[in-house]
């Protein structure tokens, strides 16, 4: 593998250059695959009931840090001057919110564990939003923590939350993950990631503030096209009055919205079609000829990377596997210490994806 350090800079939210002009995503994106020879993203969806042992019990730190920030913050909002000293009563521990300080810190640490094991083998990490926002403050603060670490580990991150609402919303979520709010105070930077993932069954107007503003910050966006999930045919296999199915629409609608960088040719919207769905990738490839695609499914929902080739038509920028559960738990499968087999089951599935092509 190449270097691991991230080719290209971060979005203006992230690295505090907002005046800057952003390189497109997706000649960022090209950037990175070829810098890491890596198509792997590795998902971080963690539970809190089944973390890596080792690593929570390592977790007492994060902890603490954790008991500080919702200290300060709960000082700040009662007007305390001393809220930014970053001294945390004791108290705070026992806070009613401390239960779920202590599973964000434990979170936390698991993440950053996985993010060590399996990270070096992957050109990005892709946090499940919902698997920290159920922590409440204290979960989003780890999320923070974990979208940080994975940037200094060289990283690209990918939000998954699924954001789809009306457009004045879906502009607010643009600012909250990819760029930044501005307020009488000064700008109130976002969570600064490199790309997030949309649900377009709003329409052409719900997704075009998320594009703008993600474009904004040189961030991509991911849009549903074929989700890996059984029930997916319910809706996204619906035959419309031209007899094409829904997915179809959906993908021109990715292809018409999508910028191609001028360094690679590859769109700054991306479009999520299941490796559980094989046989639609090389008609999806017609529509979309330019788009990349974020491939989930492979391992706990039965995916095969081998199966997956058409997508790389563009190139090795042209996919992303994502694998979260087979990674994370591949010591249950393989054996071995938990660490230890995760970097070996990323390590695999980057050898298969970059056979590929």
């Amino acid at each position: 593998m190449a270097g691991a350090g991230d080719p290209s800079p971060a979005p203006g939210a992230a690295s505090g250059a907002a005046a800057t002009p952003h390189l497109p995503f997706g000649d960022r994106l090209a950037a990175a695959i070829a810098a890491r020879e890596s198509q792997i993203v590795l998902g971080i969806d963690p539970d809190p009931a089944r973390l890596w042992a080792d690593a929570v019990e390592r977790a007492e730190h994060a902890r603490a840090q954790l008991a500080e920030a919702l200290a300060a913050a709960e000082r700040a909002v009662a007007g305390d001057p001393a809220a930014g000293s970053g001294a945390a009563p004791s108290s705070a521990l026992g806070h009613p919110a401390a239960p779920r300080t202590a599973a964000a810190a434990a979170v936390l640490a698991h993440s950053r564990a996985l993010i060590d094991a399996a990270g070096p083998a992957c050109v990005a990490a892709k946090p499940q939003l919902a698997c920290f926002e159920r922590l409440g403050f204290a979960g989003w603060l780890a999320l923070e923590a974990v979208v940080s670490y994975a940037r200094e580990a060289g990283l690209l991150v990918l939000a998954d939350g699924k954001r789809g609402d009306v457009p004045v919303t879906a502009g607010a979520y643009a600012q909250a993950l990819t760029g930044a709010t501005e307020t009488p105070f000064g700008p109130a930077p976002g969570l600064g990631v490199d790309a997030l993932t949309a649900n377009p069954l709003l329409g052409a107007d719900a997704i075009a503030p998320l594009v703008t503003g993600a474009r904004a910050a040189g961030a991509g966006v991911f849009v549903l096209v074929r989700t890996s999930n059984r029930g997916a045919a319910d809706l996204f296999d619906l035959r419309l009055e031209g007899g094409e199915p829904l997915w179809e629409r959906l993908a021109a609608l990715v292809a018409g919205v999508g910028e191609p960088g001028p360094a690679s040719g590859l769109a700054d919207v991306g479009a999520v079609t299941g490796a559980t769905v094989p046989e639609h990738l090389a008609r999806m490839r017609e529509l979309m000829p330019s788009t990349p695609f974020l491939l989930p499914g492979v391992g706990a929902q039965g995916g095969d990377v081998r199966t997956l080739a058409p997508a790389f038509a563009p190139g090795r920028a042209g996919g992303l596997v994502t694998a979260s559960r087979s990674i994370a738990n591949a010591a249950d499968e393989r054996g071995g210490a938990t660490a230890d087999a995760a970097r070996r089951e990323a390590e695999r599935l980057r050898e298969l994806a970059w056979a590929l092509t």
